[in-house]
């Protein structure tokens, strides 16, 4: 894959060089989310939160359509189109799938950008790639069972919740599945990672080393923020050094 296609095109969150040129817009569609992550809270919403994942409505995919428009209409230089909650885009893969289809027969130039857990990865692969798709954000947070059991409280698969060691081991093994299938298929893969103090912290590195030999074109290291009502609300805000220093190590 020509990676150095995809550093100049017109993503602001895959390019830092038209990061100042390009804008990108959220659409709300996908309001269920199949992980309990222990530093999510998706009722959280005040007047200062504007990060994706946080919203104040939840839009159909005709309402998503017409808001896609009417801001087009006046910032010209959106060009991506990005669903990440405030659940996961694949777990409402139906009104996913549709938003990115209206969208696309009103404005075919437009880019879509996913985000997603990667738990449904496997299952959606092949329609990403078909709906043309060309970038997609993965949150994996470890590689280990062990430490992902710290950090998702449960997990809902298939019609069935699986919880501990189990079901962080079914989110890793669907995580890695899905990134390789992507980036094979020549879809840009950015891979977040949320930096736990105590928890995953030490084992960054050996995620970041992972997800590159699977392909992955970037990854985006990001502290802990503790939401309130989450269970890691009393948790220590990672704080920027330690992020810093922490990109420093694995840059290489």
């Amino acid at each position: 894959m020509d990676y150095t296609l995809i550093k100049y095109d017109r993503h602001p969150c895959f390019s830092f060089e038209v990061s100042h040129k390009y804008a990108r817009m959220h659409l709300p569609v996908a309001p269920h989310c199949n992980i309990s992550c222990n530093y999510c809270n998706r009722k959280f919403d005040c007047l200062h939160e504007s990060r994706p994942g946080v919203t104040s409505e939840i839009l159909s995919p005709e309402a998503a359509l017409q808001k896609y428009k009417f801001v087009k209409d006046r910032l010209s230089n959106i060009s991506v189109v990005g669903i990440a909650g405030p659940g996961d885009a694949l777990a409402n893969w139906e009104k996913t799938s549709l938003t990115v289809d209206l969208i696309k027969r009103s404005d075919p130039d437009v880019l879509f950008c996913l985000s997603t857990n990667g738990l449904m990865l496997p299952d959606y692969a092949r329609e990403i790639i078909d709906l043309g798709i060309r970038h997609v954000t993965v949150t994996v947070n470890c590689l280990s069972p062990e430490i992902g059991e710290q950090i998702y409280r449960f997990v809902d698969y298939k019609g069935k919740r699986y919880k501990g060691g189990e079901g962080a081991g079914l989110v890793i093994e669907n995580q890695l599945s899905g990134i390789k299938s992507l980036a094979v298929q020549g879809v840009a893969v950015k891979v977040n990672i949320v930096m736990i103090q105590g928890i995953n912290d030490n084992h960054i590195p050996e995620v970041i080393k992972k997800v590159k030999d699977l392909g992955a074109f970037i990854s985006n290291i990001m502290p802990l923020i503790p939401a309130p009502g989450s269970l890691f609300e009393n948790l220590p805000q990672t704080c920027m050094k330690e992020i810093n220093r922490m990109r420093n190590i694995c840059s290489g």
